[in-house]
Order: C-alpha cells, then structure tokens, then sequence
C-alpha cells in the first residue's frame, strides 16, 4: 500500500547553512510518527521543509504517491497537510469561532463546516465555552487547543505538529494528547508529531523517528524506540 506520506533524501537550508542531510521516512494513512532529537537537530525544519516554509529543499516528497518536491505551499495544503506550527499562531483579536472559521476558509460546504464546528466543540470542550471569547485572552492550553482545532477545520490527511506541549501545564498536555489520540483513532487523520517530551511522543505515536544534526539515526516502532537503552537513558530520563 502506498503510504501517504513518503519523504527520501530531505535536504533543507537557511541560507547558506544546511540543516537537515537526507532524511528518510514515511507515514502509512491513520498512522502517528513522533519525530524525536534534542533542541536544533532539525525537527521543526522538517516540518517547514515539508510544507516548503521558510526554507530551501532539495530530495523527494510525496503524498499518497503525488510528488509535491515543486508544488507551492498552498496546493501542498490543498492534498491535505495542515502544520500546527510552534508558538501556536492563533489569530489573536478573532472569536474561537472566527479562528474556527477561518480555518475553512479554502472549503465551500457550508453544512460540513458547520458540522465540523460542532464536531470541534466536542472534542475540546473548553473551546466552546469559550467561543465569542477572543483568542488572546486564552490561556495557553486553550490557544494549543484551538490551533490544534483551526487545524483540523481543514479536514487534513495529515496533521503536522509542532512541540505541542511547549508552556504548558503536564495536566494540559495530558489532556490534550488524550484528544490527539481520540480524533486520530474517531477521523483516522495521521499525525506527524515533533515533541520535546519523548515520553508522551512515545506513547501516543506508532513509530517514531530519531534525529541527531539534520540526519535520522534510529527508527522503528514506538515500542522499540521505549526499550532502546539508548533513548531511555537520553531522552527518557530513565
């Protein structure tokens, strides 16, 4: 089966200064892969080099067999990658709801979107308490939680996020990872996670990768990825 995502030989530059050297993974449909690596090996660069963001790229990107190494950000969106990117980037001076909206804002139907709004309230709750609320006076689990959402509103093959649980409260991020799982296993949506907190990662994702300066050194199974004595005693704390 062809996998929906199948990146071979990722190359990415600021610059003049590379980055990632020729990374290699995929991403069967309804699957979870945790990206893991320590501060500056170059996750949140795969993630923008997926999405031709901000950086120069070189090697082979496909979805469901489409190769998209050319296509511009917009029609890469359009085959069904939505990026949840670091810093959340709600847009601050909308309602929950506008932010919802505006997330459909590329979709026509109308009653599906309204549908899907109230498919988002369900998942987090919080959110539609919340819904003439202006985004910036969110707390920082509730902006996740709503850019996790406006995300969503896209109705993606592939989610991609970034450090979800960055400032917040472990109680939060349990909470919202609970969701992760939830929408993934309810819609079947893949996740491609970059996340500091391996051990979440771990537990929420099917396969997992392991990045060191720009290139992977270790992946397999989330199962076998917990049980290197490699990764337990670097990023595990164990």
């Amino acid at each position: 089966m062809t996998p929906l995502l199948q990146v071979r030989g990722l190359q990415a530059w600021y610059g003049a200064t590379q980055v990632l050297h020729g990374i290699d993974f995929e991403i069967p449909a309804g699957a979870i892969l945790a990206l893991l690596g320590a501060n500056g090996a170059g996750k949140t660069t795969t993630l923008r080099a997926l999405c031709r963001m901000q950086v120069r790229t070189a090697g082979a990107v496909a979805v469901d067999g489409v190769d998209v190494t050319r296509h511009a950000t917009a029609d890469i969106v359009r085959l069904g990658l939505a990026h949840v990117p670091d810093g959340r980037g709600t847009f601050t001076q909308l309602t929950v709801e506008e932010n919802l909206r505006l997330g459909a804002y590329t979709r026509r139907d109308r009653a599906a979107v309204d549908e899907d709004t109230r498919t988002m309230y369900r998942h987090f709750p919080r959110l539609d308490e919340r819904r003439l609320q202006r985004a910036g006076t969110l707390s920082g689990g509730e902006q996740q939680m709503l850019a996790i959402a406006r995300a969503l509103m896209l109705r993606p093959r592939l989610l991609l996020l970034d450090e979800p649980s960055f400032g917040l409260a472990p109680l939060v991020v349990e909470d919202i990872f609970a969701i992760l799982r939830r929408i993934n296993q309810a819609s079947g949506v893949s996740i491609l996670l970059v996340e500091q907190n391996a051990v979440l990662a771990l537990e929420l994702a099917d396969r997992a990768c392991l990045i060191e300066t720009g290139r992977v050194v270790l992946s397999g199974s989330a199962a076998a990825l917990r049980n290197d004595e490699g990764v337990r005693r670097a990023y595990l704390g164990q």
